[in-house]
């Protein structure tokens, strides 16, 4: 099965570490993956979005003009992609910030109180493991065990006491799916 994602928001908040780990996690499970960043010159505040495949075939082509899943943490990133997902497919959002909701009806729209969350979780750190825990509730692409070893691969050894707060947070993502 094929998985054509884009994960879109501001930049820090997580959006390319986001797709980096969802693929990464493709790869532990052997299967094939893309990952396609896009940002602008800010570092922190600008616009950014990454495009991520995760396929159990090959494939063809990480340019996409239309996807299966977006996945949006702004409302800039919504008013563009909001018509960017296929017939069918899935629109998950973080409400916070968003004054004009989704209207497509042939799509299933999930909306996500993320940032709430991220309060509560006491760590702003752990937005963007609450939204791939969302995500991946609703899309089960790879297993959390395969992001857990992901984020082990990809984490710097010094970070690794971190580790079992973002599985926390994949967990809590996926408990806000309604």
């Amino acid at each position: 099965m094929i998985n054509e994602i884009v994960i879109a928001g501001f930049g820090g908040q997580g959006v390319l570490s986001m797709g980096k780990i969802l693929a990464y996690s493709g790869l532990m499970e052997d299967k094939e993956v893309c990952w396609l960043p896009s940002y602008g010159p800010e570092q922190r505040g600008g616009t950014a979005n990454v495009t991520v495949i995760v396929s159990d075939e090959r494939i063809s082509s990480p340019v996409l003009n239309t996807y299966d899943v977006v996945v949006v943490l702004n409302q800039q990133s919504l008013d563009k992609f909001e018509s960017k997902v296929k017939p069918g497919g899935i629109l998950l959002y973080d409400t916070y910030g968003i004054h004009k909701k989704p209207t497509r009806t042939d799509i299933t729209v999930y909306p996500i109180d993320a940032t709430e969350a991220t309060i509560e979780m006491n760590n702003s750190k752990t937005f963007n493991m609450i939204v791939l825990g969302a995500l991946l509730h609703v899309r089960p692409m790879v297993t959390i065990e395969s992001v857990l070893k992901a984020l082990k691969k990809t984490l710097p050894e010094r970070h690794h006491h971190l580790i079992p707060l973002n599985e926390q947070a994949l967990n809590k993502g996926g408990s806000l799916i309604k």
